[in-house]
């Protein structure tokens, strides 16, 4: 194109609009020969791996266990309820006293059997009376009969007269005795050396035979209640190792299975298995809930570190490093079933198996199928 110089700027656009288009087809003939030549070579690069610290999957003996809610109770605890019926006239302790058996507990009113007694002991010493009089007169008639004064008719009288006067004396004594023993039902003491529990009742509360006093526990071994669906009751034996835990889910406590019950119980369709354990140092007390674990046995499971589980919508994964036939790694999203803790491990029941790599930092930067570079 030929320009002249009446048209100077006029040329210069043309140029610049010819250059500008030359540049551009120069451009993508480049692009297009690159894009051939990136997907015929083998070579080409892709996205670079991440690097991520891995661990290798390890077999671990792991124990077969399962955690129940458990019930502790004390062979050594008496709840103390009353023998008579009464008022409560006075309470001589106090809630976690320490008591010594046979100390005096609470007093219910005992004027009416007092009254009982007395008029009982009234009557025998009348009765004390009859007899001295029935011997008298035996003695009388006896002497009477050696002079043959009369008859032995008259001396059997007298001697039965004199034998029923006993008798009923002595009638009259086991009746005073057994108002005597029922008076010092009235006071009621403590059966051992134990501490005091709760005390409901108070001073002026009428009570009965049925009513709850308080209770007095000895310190010292308690008893676990474990009530074991029926379906794992066939791998229950005794002498198995149960341990109590506390609400960090650590073993405060071992024992070992005492008891195994014989029947189902109908409400809840469970076996009660109990188990003595030493409460030391008085850390556990009856009556309480617990967790309790049975543990059925021992077995091999793979376990993985705690920092390489995360958790999703109640589903836990964990990435492992997986080997590509050209010798590099992706990373793979793993479902996991998992049991227990051990230590800082998850024991994996499923999901993952021994000698795998498993991603155990920079999770949170990775998607399943991504190139990752093994750290060991």
């Amino acid at each position: 194109m030929k320009c002249f110089a009446a048209r100077p700027v006029r040329c210069l656009k043309a140029q610049s609009r010819q250059g500008l288009g030359l540049g551009l087809a120069l451009s993508i003939a480049a692009a297009g020969v690159a894009c051939r030549s990136s997907a015929s070579d083998p070579h080409a690069q892709g996205p670079p791996a991440i690097p991520v610290k891995v661990e290798v999957a390890r077999e671990a003996p792991i124990r077969d266990s399962t955690d129940y809610v458990a019930t502790l109770k004390s062979r050594d605890s008496a709840v103390i309820m009353p023998q008579v019926e009464g008022q409560i006239t006075a309470i001589y302790v106090h809630s976690g006293d320490q008591v010594q058996p046979g100390e005096p507990l609470l007093q219910i009113d005992p004027a009416k059997q007092q009254a009982t007694v007395h008029s009982q002991q009234n009557t025998r010493a009348a009765q004390e009376a009859n007899l001295k009089y029935a011997q008298q007169q035996y003695d009388r008639t006896s002497g009477l009969a050696a002079a043959g004064v009369v008859s032995k008719q008259e001396l059997d009288q007298a001697k039965s007269a004199l034998d029923a006067a006993l008798a009923q004396l002595e009638s009259l004594d086991a009746q005073v005795k057994e108002q005597q023993v029922q008076l010092r039902y009235y006071k009621v003491d403590a059966p051992w050396s134990g501490i005091v529990g709760d005390i409901p009742v108070h001073v002026g509360d009428r009570v009965s035979t049925t009513t709850a006093l308080t209770t007095v526990d000895k310190p010292g071994s308690l008893e676990v209640y474990v009530y074991v669906p029926i379906e794992r009751s066939p791998q229950l034996k005794m002498n198995m190792p149960v341990d109590v835990l506390d609400g960090e889910g650590k073993a405060i406590a071992d024992s070992r299975v005492s008891f195994i019950s014989p029947q189902v119980d109908n409400a809840t369709q469970t076996v009660l298995v109990k188990a003595r354990i030493a409460n030391r140092k008085d850390k556990l007390r009856q009556s309480q809930f617990i967790r309790a674990r049975v543990v059925w046995g021992m077995r091999n499971s793979p376990v993985v570190p705690i920092l390489a589980v995360s958790r999703i919508g109640g589903q836990y994964f964990a990435f492992i490093a997986e080997p590509e036939k050209n010798g590099t790694y992706v990373a793979r999203q793993k479902p996991l079933k998992v049991g227990q803790m051990s230590g800082n491990d998850y024991v994996v029941l499923d999901g993952i198996k021994p000698g795998d790599k498993v991603v155990v930092s920079g999770t949170q930067y990775l998607v399943d199928g991504v190139p990752v570079a093994p750290q060991s």
